[in-house]
């Protein structure tokens, strides 16, 4: 029997579309969904028959696991729950997104432990588990109403090409499945790149949308520098911070990020392209470090989540991401840990901005060993 197949582009009430397929998935049925990369096909992994079905369709080894789909990178903790700094930053970076994440599954804890036997052997075979969070909306908003996660592989026969348009799901597929939502061709039409992570250590398994080159960026550790109008105190600190962490791991400051550590700085009223104060430039000169070149950029929401530690120059500054980012608490701290304050020395003499300059320093030495500096390791069995 044919699939029931609803073009997304015409249905007249998108919740309806959701609430259809999270019925059917509740009741032990195979949906197919578009997903930004290739067409996947989902099975809830609570229904241990619909999971069966899911692999019978596939012609999938028993040893090759199906990636478990989840809601967000807060989620993935659940069944990760000793995720490492690495995984923590790429899960928090590259979700939403084309990404699978594969890591240790060998927590006492984890949620895997609560499906059942035979879907554990589905989904973590070999002692890890694969874990996706898709940037379509459609999966997105099933995933927030459904019990538990969702089993997802690619919406074709094992071994044959990834299906990318509706037509190529019911040509490989049809037979197996109860519906299928079609939106049209997929926005990427290849699959995630998957990633194996362990402590530090990164291995890409297959490439996919993202790059090796842009998946090493996305695992650096990232230091931000926040404070008014990014002209000054921050882009001072910014180099400041610079130079002391390329003399801790022992590298130049042009090097830093090939050792994958970024360090960077915005201002809360920031304007884009403002060039550092004169003074601030002379005051960096003298401890022969260059400001020339900063261009200031307005704190964002994705410079924000994207950063591991973020130092503001005042309590304002952090009580001003707070209140719109209440959730990045942990990561935001104010520069000085005795709780003073790094004054706005715009408008004053050059020897403002020197006593500015030293008061940061002397900060940021204590903060050093907050930093997770371990140089990350990167593998491309494919090279």
């Amino acid at each position: 029997m044919p699939p029931k197949i609803i073009d997304l582009n015409r249905a007249e009430d998108p919740r309806d579309v959701v609430h259809r397929a999270v019925q059917a998935l509740a009741e032990g049925k195979l949906v197919a969904f578009p997903t930004e990369t290739v067409y996947g096909v989902a099975a809830s992994a609570l229904r241990e028959d619909a999971v069966e079905k899911l692999v019978e369709a596939k012609g999938r080894a028993a040893n090759n696991p199906l990636t478990l789909a989840v809601k967000s990178a807060d989620d993935a903790l659940d069944f990760v729950p000793a995720m490492s700094n690495l995984g923590r930053r790429l899960a928090r970076r590259c979700w939403p997104g084309p990404v699978t994440l594969v890591m240790d599954n060998d927590h006492p804890e984890s949620a895997v432990r609560q499906l059942s036997p035979l879907v554990q052997q589905m989904v973590a075979p070999n002692g890890s588990i694969g874990l996706r969070v898709p940037a379509h909306p459609l999966i997105l908003s099933v995933l927030r109403l459904i019990a538990g996660p969702l089993a997802l592989t690619s919406a074709n026969q094992s071994g044959q090409p990834d299906a990318v348009t509706c037509d190529e799901v019911v040509e490989s597929l049809g037979e197996s499945l109860d519906l299928v939502l079609d939106d049209g061709r997929s926005k990427f039409a290849q699959p995630s790149s998957v990633v194996h992570v362990a402590d530090n250590h990164l291995k890409i398994l297959r490439s996919g949308v993202i790059t090796e080159a842009n998946l090493k960026r996305l695992s650096s550790y990232m230091v931000l520098l926040v404070c008014t109008g990014n002209t000054c105190r921050s882009p001072m600190a910014e180099i400041l911070a610079k130079k002391r962490i390329a003399d801790k791991i022992g590298c130049s400051l042009e090097e830093l990020e090939d050792r994958g550590v970024l360090v960077m700085s915005a201002g809360i009223a920031a304007m884009s392209g403002g060039r550092s104060t004169p003074e601030a430039v002379r005051a960096c000169k003298e401890r022969d470090l260059d400001l020339t070149q900063h261009e200031s950029q307005p704190l964002s929401e994705r410079l924000l989540r994207h950063a591991d530690c973020i130092l503001t120059m005042t309590r304002g500054h952090r009580d001003a991401i707070l209140s719109r980012w209440p959730e990045l608490a942990q990561r935001t701290q104010l520069l000085c840990r005795d709780g003073s304050e790094v004054s706005d020395p715009i408008g004053g003499p050059i020897e403002l901005y020197r006593q500015c300059a030293d008061q940061i320093d002397s900060q940021l030495e204590a903060w050093l060993p907050d930093f997770d500096l371990e140089e990350i390791s990167t593998e491309n069995p494919g090279e």
